[in-house]
């Protein structure tokens, strides 16, 4: 089963037009995030247009079917950033429930978490 890393390739910090960037914030995160998983067995990246979390860019969800789903913003496009995400992104990868002890949490995402989901039930509930 894999673990998908959603980012926004959309999302701007509010200082993004006197940065005079010509990519938005998310398509940097996102290019870092691409470039951390790569190779990662069970992880898998993917950009989306607007995860609809504006006020705290930059966001990012990791999601597995019939496991705990989360949603983090606030980043700031950097390679430490990205590792992070990845970094918990592996260990959702490696957990039956989706839950990672905050023990074992990167720094990086320490207090990144916005929601989250609980697993969709199976048709048959």
């Amino acid at each position: 089963m894999t673990t998908w890393i959603t980012i926004c390739d959309t999302c701007k910090q509010d200082d993004w037009p006197e940065r005079g960037m010509s990519m938005t914030d998310g398509e940097v995160l996102a290019g870092l995030v691409e470039k951390a998983a790569a190779g990662i067995a069970g992880l898998g990246t993917r950009r989306h247009s607007c995860l609809m979390g504006c006020s705290g860019a930059c966001n990012v969800s990791i999601q597995a079917k019939g496991k705990l789903n989360y949603t983090l913003g606030r980043f700031d496009p950097s390679e430490e950033a990205a590792q992070g995400i990845v970094e918990y992104a592996r260990q959702h990868v490696q957990s039956d429930s989706g839950q990672v002890p905050y023990r074992q949490w990167p720094e990086a995402i320490k207090g990144h978490f916005v929601t989250r989901h609980p697993p969709l039930p199976d048709d048959a509930e």
